[in-house]
């Protein structure tokens, strides 16, 4: 019998389903780079037979696609009651990636039917302005979210003025109070988007995290210290260790490790040799390259190097997989937001 763990925003719980042998020879959801002989438990989890490994593909596009329909439903049951979830987002200064993401999170409102407030603020602007900017924000009894897109010019303090978001409204799930409930192994507060995204992504492809080893390179309090209480919080039930900068050893630990969460922005850091075979790689680092074979004489990379894929059992592609799922997971905390201010 092999335990898969089955992760929602706002409870955890286990379902026990047989493992049976099948021979694949046809694509089945997730989708695998290459066709590979496996025993398998359901249609998104897989327990390699010893052939040469090939990573599967843990796709945040098809994850993000499915969390979008039930995001619909409760849409719906919001706008019955009279309630139109509502998002603002608040950007300071003209970074290009920036405006790149703010774009994608209007799109995913847009698809949705949510609605969002776009709100753009001069570089120069100072920080009592984008702190009145959220104040007002605040007080708005039908805005349900508000995100202050990161980063902020150099001569602001993002922490504090993030810290003025009111928590009911925190979308980002970077609030102490929201942070303060997940070290309490709490749920009901908002989750950050990405690290809730990598579990959500988890979930989906059917991946076992109860008793495995996870090695999470990063420590930000954006993603490394709340995915590490994720993976840790009872009913996943993984041994989690933390490498950063001055960790010793690092490639070492992630080579004894079931599950490797990259997140540290340095372009390809995770080779193979880092990797053991089978293990489940997640990849959050994305970073611009400079390629002159390409016409725009740059790609985008990962932390996870390419020839990962030949190790794991699971990679998470670059772009595609992290990436959609951080704005489907936004999109769900100002659904939920919208939700609890009905239910309160």
């Amino acid at each position: 019998m092999n335990r898969i763990l089955r992760f929602c925003s706002s409870r955890l719980s286990l379902s026990i389903v047989p493992l049976i042998s099948v021979q694949i020879t046809h694509t089945v959801r997730p989708e695998p780079l290459l066709v590979i002989e496996y025993r398998k438990a359901n249609p998104q989890s897989q327990e390699f037979s010893g052939l040469a490994m090939v990573a599967q593909r843990l796709d945040g596009k098809a994850c993000a696609a499915e969390v979008e329909e039930e995001l619909l439903l409760r849409i719906a049951a919001c706008k019955e009651k009279g309630i139109k979830p509502h998002l603002a987002v608040v950007i300071v200064g003209d970074d290009p990636a920036s405006h790149v993401y703010v774009g994608s999170k209007v799109r995913a409102c847009e698809r949705l039917g949510i609605q969002s407030t776009h709100i753009e603020l001069a570089a120069d602007s100072t920080e009592e302005q984008v702190r009145d900017a959220i104040l007002s924000l605040n007080e708005q009894a039908g805005l349900h979210g508000i995100l202050v897109q990161s980063p902020l010019p150099n001569h602001m303090n993002e922490e504090a003025l993030t810290d003025l978001i009111d928590p009911v409204k925190d979308v980002d799930g970077f609030h102490p109070q929201n942070l303060g409930r997940l070290v309490q192994g709490r749920l009901d507060g908002m989750l950050p988007c990405t690290p809730s995204g990598v579990m959500r992504m988890l979930s989906w492809a059917g991946i076992e995290t109860e008793g495995k080893t996870a090695v999470i390179l990063g420590r930000s309090r954006i993603v490394g210290m709340p995915q590490s209480l994720l993976l840790g919080a009872k009913g996943v039930d993984s041994t989690v260790t933390v490498a950063h900068s001055r960790t010793q050893n690092t490639a070492e630990l992630c080579a004894s490790a079931d599950i490797v969460i990259a997140a540290v922005g340095r372009p390809e850091m995770v080779t193979a040799d880092w990797i053991k075979d089978g293990a489940v790689v997640v990849d959050v680092g994305i970073n611009r390259v400079d390629d002159t074979s390409r016409e725009r004489g740059w790609r985008l990379a990962g932390d996870v190097h390419p020839d990962v894929a030949n190790k794991a059992s699971w990679l998470s592609p670059v772009p595609g997989g992290v990436g959609p799922m951080t704005i489907a997971m936004l999109m769900e905390n100002t659904v939920r937001a919208a939700e609890q201010s009905y239910i309160a």
